[in-house]
């Protein structure tokens, strides 16, 4: 069974390869958002991880960078794991991530999608671990 992964990011590029790159590996089933509220939107559908930028194209007034769409995805879905990927590269930043819920914070750089392909194993184990205790 494929596991459903929301990837929410503004650039388009990034988001066409990531789709082409990870939907070709059969075991996920990857839908993009554009826009934080899109992915909101979708929640009924229960992914399995979501990946979020920090910067967003703003299209509401609400919901202007990836932390107010975590802080909201938290309150929607708990238990949903959010890995972060940015270009930022900002130490208070990545802590308040993670201090507010983000599993993992990964920069965007020329091997981010090896670093993803890993940090979806590891989330995926952990996740089976916890069902089997």
């Amino acid at each position: 069974m494929s596991k459903l992964i929301f990837f929410v990011d503004d650039d388009k590029m990034i988001l066409n390869f990531v789709e082409y790159t990870l939907n070709n590996r059969g075991t996920y089933d990857i839908r993009t958002y554009q826009s934080g509220e899109d992915c909101l939107k979708n929640l009924n559908l229960k992914p399995d991880l979501i990946v979020l930028d920090h910067y967003l194209e703003r299209s509401s007034d609400k919901y202007s960078t990836g932390f107010e769409i975590l802080l909201e995805i938290k309150k929607l879905a708990p238990k949903t794991p959010i890995i972060i990927l940015s270009s930022q590269d900002d130490k208070e930043l990545i802590d308040n991530y993670l201090k507010s819920g983000a599993s993992q914070y990964i920069p965007k750089n020329d091997y981010f999608i090896d670093i993803l392909m890993e940090s979806f194993d590891k989330e995926f184990k952990n996740q089976s671990n916890m069902k089997g205790v």
